[in-house]
């Protein structure tokens, strides 16, 4: 097959055709417009550039339609090639993104960081994190001062990813309906707390960093960081040069989940090579926010039985004289 022709092919099939034929479906909570997250049981497969490309967030692996046949069916490039081709005309059943109108602007990660407001008691970004996240004001106060938020659009929050010298490199989005990574971007970690850790809890979203660190307490000596979901390069880098820098005891705080359970590992032979103390820290729900917002429901209700044991009833207050 000549040149031309397989580059046809590369762009007449995507990488999710070919996932979906083999039997992942996609995660519909995990996944974005720019990054469509499949799973298969255990595997994950995350889907980008408009589907002609794809990577596993639990591995190096990553590539075009061709190299994701080879990965799947354990084929040559030839014999991928064959099978690719074989599936033109296929559709697969993606989810419609709703379009929220935004457009990145041409300019650097920073600038577009820096024109950004930072969220305020009040601000929708605030209400998201206090209201439907359920984070205490005081920690969100405090990861606002530490210059590690940012309001995004429609009432997002962006929490900044740092590299080792402290500049931004990136950060993650999250909102009532939106949640991505910043475009041009790249994930090192985000961090609160602790600038000299002698503890490193590592978490795979900000708003679970800071969702620990309010259940905790903001522990003192104790780093929250998150990798975004993603173990790049760059993250692993991070953590390396922390764990060499602090002697720190590295803590897997991942999600209660298959994913989270990979990465904990991941962290274990990271600590188990570093020679660093490693703890398993795993969320009693499916992760650290979950188990935040069923806190806050329960001190809720706990709150308005008290109130009602505490005032008179109805008949009682018509019978009290004026």
């Amino acid at each position: 097959m000549k040149r031309e022709e397989i580059e046809r092919l590369r762009e007449a099939v995507s990488c999710a055709a070919i996932l979906e034929q083999a039997g992942f479906a996609v995660d519909m909570k995990e996944s974005t417009r720019r990054a469509v997250k499949f799973r298969r049981g255990a595997e994950i497969i995350i889907v980008t550039h408009g589907g002609r490309g794809w990577f596993d967030p639990l591995s190096d692996a990553k590539g075009d339609v061709f190299s994701l046949v080879a990965t799947l069916e354990s084929v040559g490039f030839v014999e991928g090639v064959s099978r690719v081709a074989a599936l033109c005309g296929y559709s697969p059943s993606l989810p419609a993104w709703r379009d929220t109108g935004e457009r990145m602007p041409r300019a650097s990660v920073l600038d577009r960081w820096e024109q950004r407001k930072r969220p305020k008691p009040g601000s929708d970004t605030w209400r998201y994190l206090c209201w439907s996240r359920a984070l205490p004001g005081a920690v969100v106060r405090h990861a606002v001062q530490a210059g590690a938020l940012r309001e995004g659009p429609f009432g997002s929050m962006w929490a900044a990813h740092r590299d080792k010298d402290g500049a931004v490199s990136g950060w993650e989005e999250r909102g009532p309906d939106w949640r991505g990574f910043a475009s041009g971007g790249v994930k090192i970690l985000f961090r609160f707390g602790a600038a000299a850790p002698i503890r490193l809890c590592v978490t795979e979203a900000a708003i679970d960093a800071m969702s620990l660190a309010a259940i905790e307490g903001v522990c003192d000596g104790t780093l929250y960081v998150s990798t975004g979901g993603g173990w790049s390069p760059a993250t692993e880098a991070a953590l390396r040069q922390l764990l060499s820098d602090t002697g720190a005891q590295l803590v897997a705080a991942t999600d209660a989940n298959t994913q989270g359970e990979s990465f904990a590992d991941r962290l274990r032979a990271l600590s188990d090579e570093m020679s660093s103390d490693w703890l398993r820290l795993r969320p009693p729900a499916d992760d650290w926010n979950a188990v935040l917002q069923e806190r806050s429901e329960e001190n809720a209700k706990k709150e308005g039985g008290r109130r009602r044991a505490a005032s008179p009833s109805t008949a009682s207050r018509e019978a009290a004289p004026s």
